[in-house]
């Protein structure tokens, strides 16, 4: 099932290339009319591509509120949830640093926006997005839940993480009065798993127009005209992986090497839909299959959607620096890690907001006086720059966990990569990957 479901995901991938190339070819002229129903034939293959991701967003909410609950409830007590916390924390801050040093370096010795010499926009000039989301007393007060039904309709992962771990340690203190929630809560999560199952059949039609409806309305030029900082982006983040494993080669040891496989799945699909959410649900169970205990990838997979965002780190050091570059403005070493320094602080506990990347870009660029309206330079092609910085959240994500499991005493025995469906073919009830998680408190 998993082999099949790639083989059609890439073909869904080339479809895509294909059918996008071949329509905005065909009938785009340079004319306003055109460019209009390029835009119109594309709003009609993103009706496929969204009704996807809807029904992957319906998924997340109870998936995340019961594998949560039920993780910390056999945790066991209080002590272990904050060790896993703090580990956790850890890691992130740990990562995010690297990620956004990495960026650093490598965008000072490519120099993709160079050479470009654009006239400086002028003054006031915006970029057109809603940066009221980044207000600093709004983001923290928003972390915290006025109502879990809301947070749930809004699938706000940090606001459902901080509640399920109120929850959690509720019920640890109430004990054996609340065992009828935590086994509702461990058949919530493996009805959730099924329906993963359902809606992940979907996914390569998904594809294919998620890549058709780009090409259709943007054109392949659009790749060309901004194809080296495009490429510099993808060498950071090829960087970036190398530079995780082989960080986590360290901590884990050899087995690392076997990640990539469990995961490739749910990377390539974040990759094909340029969203990290997509991939949620299949990255919790191949983190089960790789022995990752179900207790702690529940716990840290949640908090790194919020908190761990690798890809989209090395991203925003690029976008800024890239866009300093363009305009022929010379940042100090001082300036660009203060910078750096403000977009890691900035870009914690905002993963709800749309393009949450571009608007902590855009706010951080007012900052330090670059001029906003610069980040219209890399709207165009930032679909294809979300593609790689979504794969790489998943990997980023996957090796966290991987990491605290083992600070935490160690994995689970490997299960195999390639799984057939989630439910039985004899009808006789969920296979193997659906028991494991009610297990969960192994």
């Amino acid at each position: 099932m998993a082999k099949r479901l790639t083989r059609f995901i890439l073909l869904g991938l080339v479809l895509g290339l294909v059918v996008g190339w071949a329509i905005n070819a065909g009938l785009s002229d340079g004319t306003p009319a055109s460019a209009a129903r390029l835009k119109a034939i594309a709003g009609w293959f993103s009706v496929l591509t969204t009704i996807f991701l809807h029904l992957i967003k319906m998924i997340i909410a109870p998936l995340v509120f019961g594998t949560l609950v039920v993780g910390i409830a056999h945790m066991g007590d209080t002590g272990a949830l904050g060790r896993v916390g703090l580990k956790s924390l850890l890691w992130f801050v740990s990562a995010s640093l690297l990620s956004l040093t990495l960026g650093l370096i490598l965008v000072n010795l490519l120099q993709p926006g160079v050479g470009l010499n654009l006239p400086l926009p002028p003054a006031g000039q915006g970029s057109g997005l809603d940066k009221t989301a980044f207000d600093a007393a709004k983001v923290i007060t928003h972390i915290f839940p006025t109502s879990i039904i809301d947070a749930m309709a809004t699938n706000d992962i940090l606001q459902i993480v901080v509640f399920s771990v109120f929850a959690g340690v509720a019920i640890t203190a109430v004990g054996e009065r609340a065992a009828p929630l935590v086994k509702a809560a461990e058949a919530l999560v493996a009805v959730m798993l099924q329906i993963t199952d359902y809606v992940m059949r979907f996914a390569p039609v998904a594809v294919f127009a998620a890549v058709a409806a780009t090409l259709v309305e943007q054109g392949p030029g659009v790749i060309g005209r901004l194809a080296y900082f495009m490429g510099s982006v993808y060498v950071g983040l090829a960087v970036l992986w190398a530079v995780l494993i082989g960080i986590a080669f360290l901590l884990v040891g050899p087995r690392i090497r076997l990640l990539l496989r469990y995961v490739r799945d749910p990377a390539l699909l974040a990759f094909s839909t340029a969203s990290s959410e997509a991939a949620f649900p299949r990255t919790l169970e191949a983190l089960d299959r790789f022995g990752v205990p179900p207790r702690i990838a529940s716990f840290v997979l949640p908090l790194g959607y919020s908190f761990n965002l690798d890809g989209s780190m090395m991203y925003m050091t690029f976008a800024s620096l890239f866009i300093a570059q363009a305009y022929g403005i010379d940042l100090t070493l001082g300036t660009q890690i203060a910078m750096l320094l403000t977009l890691m602080i900035t870009s914690k506990g905002i993963a709800g907001v749309p393009r949450a990347s571009l608007v902590v870009i855009a706010a951080t660029l007012a900052q330090f006086d670059l001029p906003e309206a610069g980040l219209l330079l890399v709207l165009a092609i930032d679909h294809f720059l979300d593609m790689g910085r979504s794969a790489t959240n998943v990997l980023g994500n996957a090796i966290a966990a991987t990491v605290v499991s083992k600070w935490e005493g160690g994995l689970d025995p490997l299960e195999p990569a390639e799984i057939e469906p989630l439910h039985a073919p004899s009808g006789h009830g969920p296979a193997k990957d659906v028991d494991s998680f009610r297990d969960i408190g192994r």
